[in-house]
């Protein structure tokens, strides 16, 4: 190896040392000094009653396209200024932090642009734990959800993918820090309780009028209860309507008290702003 070579090699690693030293920084400011201190404070000029027109058009009317949920994250947090955790690791989630009126907060996400959302061993398993290491530092959880259920498969199953999805539901229901959830598009069966729903005592619940609360999909749906119909297009066509009008938005969920609200993509900021500042004093302790 020439001497030149040798020198590029240790700037390379030198700049990498330096990279990780100034992320871990940047990681040690969003936590308190330790877990009995809360969430730290910055100033902030982000407004809180700042609109976001643009997300009015996020979510794509074509219930299978995807969408980038950081863009939605990006945009309603102080600055835009959005630190993730393992983005390359279970991608279908997306975990990290963030602050919202200058306090920090742990944001929990899935990603339609991964495996449609679809929560998995992997993801579960690396939402639980960020979930309990934000109760352990009392820093609040803001939870986005568009999930269209649990990734099904042998292989799955074969790993437990029970096991380790409980393991998220029961980081959620221990946690006594705030939780504030909004459910952007699909919210289907177990993996819409799993992810910070009001049955996990979620302290604000929203939706947006995209929301999708129910078991399963309307086709999916119409197909088992209406099977009888498979042959006819026409007539599963019209039943997968009704069960759109009849289930699959968000306000039924809201009549029976699973939604709190149901809000304007374009308010989200202030709505979680909001709900952040009315449990600012939240107290909360486990049998």
């Amino acid at each position: 190896i020439t001497h030149s070579s040798k020198s590029g090699v240790a700037d390379h690693a030198f700049e990498n040392d330096v990279e990780a030293l100034l992320q871990l920084r940047r990681f040690i400011d969003f936590l308190p000094a330790s877990n009995r201190e809360k969430a730290p404070e910055w100033e902030t000029t982000d407004p809180i009653e700042r609109s976001e027109p643009s997300l009015n058009t996020l979510v794509p009317k074509n219930a299978n396209k995807p969408y980038d949920m950081k863009e939605l994250i990006v945009k309603i947090i102080d600055e835009g200024d959005f630190f993730e955790l393992q983005p390359n690791f279970a991608a279908n989630i997306i975990i990290g932090f963030a602050r919202v009126q200058g306090s920090t907060i742990g944001v929990i996400a899935n990603q339609p642009m991964v495996l449609a959302g679809c929560l998995d061993i992997d993801s579960s398993k690396k939402a639980a734990r960020f979930v309990r290491f934000c109760d352990c530092f009392n820093i609040p959880l803001l939870t986005l959800v568009d999930v269209p259920g649990f990734l099904p498969g042998t292989s799955q199953e074969y790993g437990g993918v029970i096991k380790h999805g409980a393991k998220l539901l029961f980081a959620y229901g221990e946690a006594t820090v705030p939780k504030v959830t909004v459910i952007t598009r699909k919210a289907y069966g177990g993996a819409y309780d799993v992810m910070s729903s009001k049955h996990l005592r979620g302290d604000f619940n929203y939706a947006w009028p995209t929301a999708e609360i129910a078991v399963m999909g309307a086709k999916g749906a119409t197909e088992i209860i209406h099977r009888a119909d498979l042959g006819d297009t026409e007539k599963i066509s019209k039943h997968a309507q009704e069960y759109e009008d009849r289930f699959a938005n968000p306000f039924i969920a809201a009549e029976r008290g699973f939604i709190d609200e149901v809000i304007q993509p374009r308010s989200t900021r202030k709505r979680v702003s909001r709900a952040f500042a009315a449990l600012r004093n939240k107290k909360l302790k486990n049998p």
